[in-house]
């Protein structure tokens, strides 16, 4: 059995409007690209993505996610 330190998605998979998502930092990290590049990529295919693939967080699930993390 693999320790959960051993999976780069651990703590990294949230959930925000009853869906479980990923912050783009994260996702750009995991493919190994600069998050604007990421995002760049995805509007530019926005008809490849399914509708809910993507949404901008409120200033409150912002606030909420950031108390989350340690300082």
């Amino acid at each position: 059995m693999s320790s959960p330190d051993a999976d780069p998605l651990a703590g990294r998979i949230f959930t925000i409007r009853g869906q479980r998502v990923m912050l783009d930092t994260d996702l750009a990290r995991l493919y190994g690209v600069a998050t604007f590049r990421f995002n760049e990529a995805v509007k530019r295919n926005a008809d490849k993505f399914p509708e809910d693939f993507r949404f901008q967080l409120t200033r409150e699930e912002q606030a909420s996610l950031i108390s989350q993390f340690p300082a």
